[in-house]
């Protein structure tokens, strides 16, 4: 019939291309979505820290541009090996440390240059004695494990300063400290954090802190937490598959028809696989947070098929045919669920303004997703409902409900009257002033320590746990980039600002310690006079300054000496520690 005053909003072309063709339409559906599912299976998890940071941060940019003249801290791996029982200080327990020694230093992505433990020639000690200065590394020379060998040992742990740092405060565990390359050397690929994870469990955890192994393994940094997060992406299926059944169930108690409810879910989950399948197409995989987005694309799409479902049941019971029904509804609906769909992508598109690759992702993966329910649940859901109708029992419940409304619902629906629309708007206002109340209290950034992304008695959360307990430096670690001209970084005027700022530091609640060249001349200048603590500071004379860092360790002073960094170890990364702390 044709129609007149026809809004230039609605779509009869399209409606008559659709619902004319809609075997045709079928068949391109069932293809398409056929091609994305084969893609959507292969998706892969995709992961890196420069990815999970913001790159125009000034903190970042200065790292990034700084990053070549400091050791790896940002993406490390510490693994606290604890003896069960008695202490470190046995042949067992050192045995079996270096072996683990051994293992991560040979594992893939690992920055060999850098590996610390007790069995690495770069932790030493330093002394002084009547015939001047003594050290060498902490394990002894021609060490076989013997009792005198044991005490040797245990004297240069004490004379090494790595008490608290890289040996437990109570001598029961020791550190494996690893930086990670972000590039394999080899082939240039990006770091595999799931496979390195995996390969920490197997060959370290695994194969030395079994039941009846005499140490126990625990592992804490950036990327043990990315693999675990991946990891735990297996059961995130579990999880999508109950919310599918949680959707039947509600969505069957809603209309009463299991058509209309199979139609619904069929065609929510054709949306999150053209989805998932348009991403791969395009480069991207799931990292921790993009892994999210299906539960927003199913939620949204049933959201608006239940609209769809509830418009073509109501046609049938108003005695249209199936067809005629999905015609109608599809007419009534479609521009508004269009405008509304539209809406969320555009909202949804902002976050690629945030200079986060992974907030991005998201935002790609949202938009992606919302124009896949504008497809599959707008198009798809009325087509297939055409054919399939109403069930008797559906039909039977919509011509109650129409004929008797009552319950919840029927009462809610009084809001919209001019009264109830005032009370509601009222109470729209209120709530409003009391959240913007409490929100001055809110926080940005992390209010527990360990990883939030996992549960507080996860693996990796209690591993943190441990070490924090057991180390006087955690794995918080706030770096203070003094950059200064060429060869002036280990001036008097430069050292003592940073000797004055660390005392400022080393008083504030949430820092366990800092470090810097400061520390280090003191120490050395110290030891320059037999070891007295009258000298333990810094000498006005440069000549002794520059002396005193002749052999300064690796990532205190760059090359040319314009960078000097200055560790400061924090309890936690809480936002109220970092906020307290950068002030």
């Amino acid at each position: 019939m044709k129609q007149t005053g026809q809004s230039i909003f609605e779509f009869p072309l399209l409606e008559r291309l659709l619902f004319t063709h809609r075997v045709f339409v079928l068949v391109v559906f069932l293809a398409i979505s056929s091609v994305f599912a084969f893609h959507a299976i292969q998706i892969k998890p995709d992961a890196s820290l420069e990815r999970m940071i913001p790159l125009d941060h000034p903190y970042i940019v200065n790292f990034v541009q700084h990053r070549d003249d400091l050791e790896n801290l940002a993406n490390f791996i510490r693994i606290s090996v604890a003896a069960k029982d008695g202490d470190i200080f046995s042949a067992e327990y050192m045995q079996v440390l270096q072996q683990i020694s051994d293992e991560v230093f040979l594992l893939p992505g690992i920055d060999r240059s850098g590996v610390k433990s007790l069995w690495t020639p770069n932790v030493r000690w330093v002394e002084v004695t009547e015939e001047g200065f003594a050290g060498g590394p902490v394990i002894p020379n021609e060490y076989d494990g013997s009792a005198a060998k044991l005490d040797e040992l245990k004297d240069n742990v004490l004379r090494s300063g790595e008490v608290g740092r890289l040996v437990a405060n109570d001598f029961k565990s020791s550190i494996v400290y690893a930086p990670l390359l972000e590039k394999d050397p080899e082939t240039g690929e990006a770091l595999d954090y799931l496979n390195f994870s995996r390969l920490l469990e197997a060959k370290v955890r695994d194969a030395f802190a079994g039941p009846d192994a005499p140490v126990s393994v625990h592992i804490v940094g950036f990327a043990k937490k990315i693999g675990d997060l991946i990891e735990g992406l297996g059961s995130i299926v579990f999880f999508f598959l109950v919310t599918i059944a949680i959707s039947c169930v509600l969505l069957f108690i809603y209309c009463r028809c299991w058509i209309s409810t199979v139609v619904a879910v069929i065609c929510s989950i054709v949306a999150v696989i053209w989805q998932v399948g348009l991403m791969r197409l395009m480069g991207y995989g799931l990292d921790p947070y993009s892994v999210l987005i299906p539960f927003i694309v199913y939620a949204t799409a049933i959201s608006h098929g239940v609209q769809f479902i509830n418009g073509i049941n109501y046609e049938v019971g108003m005695g249209n045919t199936p067809l005629s029904a999905a015609i109608r509804t599809f007419r009534h609906h479609y521009l508004p669920a269009l405008l509304a769909l539209l809406s969320d992508a555009i909202g949804f598109a902002t976050l690629v303004l945030i200079n986060v690759d992974v907030i991005r992702d998201l935002a790609v993966g949202a938009s992606v997703g919302i124009a896949s329910i504008i497809v599959t649940n707008m198009i798809l859901l009325p087509i297939i409902m055409s054919y399939l109708g109403v069930t008797r029992r559906g039909l039977r419940y919509v011509r109650e409900v129409s004929a008797h409304p009552s319950g919840i619902w029927h009462q809610l629906s009084r809001l919209a009257e001019r009264r109830g629309a005032f009370s509601l708007v009222a109470v729209a206002i209120l709530a409003t002033a009391v959240g913007l109340y409490i929100a001055r209290d809110l926080q940005v950034g992390e209010l527990d320590t360990g990883a939030p992304e996992l549960h507080p008695d996860s693996r990796y959360n209690r591993d943190n746990d441990f070490i924090n307990a057991n180390y006087s430096t955690s794995a918080d670690v706030l770096v203070i980039m003094v950059t200064t001209p060429v060869e002036q970084c280990s001036s008097y005027q430069v050292m003592e600002a940073i000797n004055q700022l660390q005392w400022t530091l080393d008083h504030t609640p949430g820092v366990q310690i800092s470090l810097s060249i400061a520390n280090v001349s003191k120490t050395v200048t110290k030891a320059f006079n037999e070891g007295s603590y009258k000298w333990y500071e810094l000498s006005r004379n440069q000549g002794i300054i520059n002396t005193s860092l002749q052999n300064a360790p690796a990532g205190f002073i760059n090359r040319d000496c314009s960078l000097t960094p200055i560790f400061v170890f924090l309890d936690d990364h809480r936002a109220e520690t970092l906020a307290r702390t950068v002030r």
